[in-house]
C-alpha cells in the first residue's frame, strides 16, 4: 500500500504539466497543419503563376468576363494616369531611389475600364493626365480590399495603397470599373519611366520549412514531458 500511496503521489504533480503540455501540443501541432494547408494553397498559386507565364497574352473581351488571375491580356483602349500605387524601393544608376507605381486607367467604348499597374516611377516624376491611344500587355492581379495594416489611402492626391479597383474606381469617378489591376509587362531602356514588370510575381514558398518547424517544437515539448515525468514516477 505504501508503494502504491507514494507511486500516487508522485503521479499527481504531474496533472498541470500534463494539461499545460496538452493545450501546448494542439496548439504547435494546429500551427503545422495550417501551415500545411497554406503549402498546398501556395504550390497551387505557383502553379497557377507558371501556367499564366508561359502563356500567350489573350485579348481582353468587352463583355463583362473576369479573366482567371495571374494570366496574360491585352487591353487596347484610351490610356490616362490617374495617381500613384504603393510605396517601392528601386536600384537606379544613381542608387537606391524611393517611388511608387504609376496608375493609369484604360478606357474602351462599351467596356468597364481597366486600372493599370503601369510600372515604377521614381518619386517627383509627375503623371500625365493626357488621354492617348494605348495597347498594354500584362497579367491580372486579383482585386484585393484594404487590410487592417494597409496605409489608408488619399483620393484627393490620388495615392493608393490597396490593389482595390472597386474602391479605387468611385474615388476616380468612374463609372464601371474591371474587378482587377492589370499589371504591365514589358521591357525599357534603363532610365525610362514607367518601368514595367518583366515577369509575374514569384512568392517564396517556405511553408513547409514552418511546418516542420511547429511539429519540430511539438515534439521538442512532448520529450521534456516525458523527460520530466520519468523522474517523476521512478521509483526510490
Amino acid at each position: 500500500m505504501g508503494r502504491v500511496a507514494g507511486h500516487r503521489g508522485a503521479v499527481r504533480p504531474l496533472l498541470g504539466p500534463a494539461l499545460a503540455t496538452a493545450a501546448a501540443l494542439i496548439l504547435l501541432v494546429g500551427l503545422g497543419v495550417w501551415q500545411l494547408q497554406r503549402l498546398a494553397w501556395k504550390e497551387a498559386l505557383l502553379a497557377r503563376i507558371a501556367q499564366g507565364e508561359a502563356a500567350p497574352a489573350v485579348t481582353l473581351p468587352s463583355a463583362p468576363a473576369t479573366p482567371t488571375p495571374f494570366s496574360k491580356v491585352e487591353v487596347t483602349g484610351t490610356l490616362r494616369d490617374v495617381g500613384l500605387y504603393s510605396i517601392a524601393v528601386r536600384t537606379t544608376p544613381t542608387g537606391e531611389q524611393e517611388g511608387a507605381f504609376r496608375l493609369g486607367v484604360i478606357e474602351r467604348p462599351g467596356a468597364a475600364a481597366v486600372l493599370v499597374n503601369e510600372g515604377w516611377v521614381p518619386d517627383g516624376l509627375a503623371p500625365d493626365p493626357t488621354p492617348r491611344p494605348a495597347q498594354v500587355v500584362g497579367y491580372v492581379l486579383p482585386g484585393q480590399a484594404p487590410g487592417f495594416l494597409t496605409p489608408r489611402s488619399d483620393p484627393a492626391s490620388r495615392r493608393f495603397f490597396a490593389p482595390d479597383p472597386t474602391g479605387i474606381g468611385a474615388a476616380l469617378g468612374l463609372a464601371r470599373v474591371a474587378p482587377f489591376i492589370l499589371v504591365a509587362l514589358g521591357e525599357v531602356p534603363p532610365g525610362t519611366y514607367p518601368e514595367p514588370a518583366r515577369h509575374l510575381p514569384q512568392p517564396p514558398n517556405n511553408h513547409l520549412g514552418y511546418a516542420l518547424t511547429w511539429f519540430g517544437l511539438a515534439a521538442g515539448v512532448l520529450g521534456i514531458f516525458v523527460t520530466y515525468a520519468m523522474q517523476r514516477v521512478r521509483p526510490e
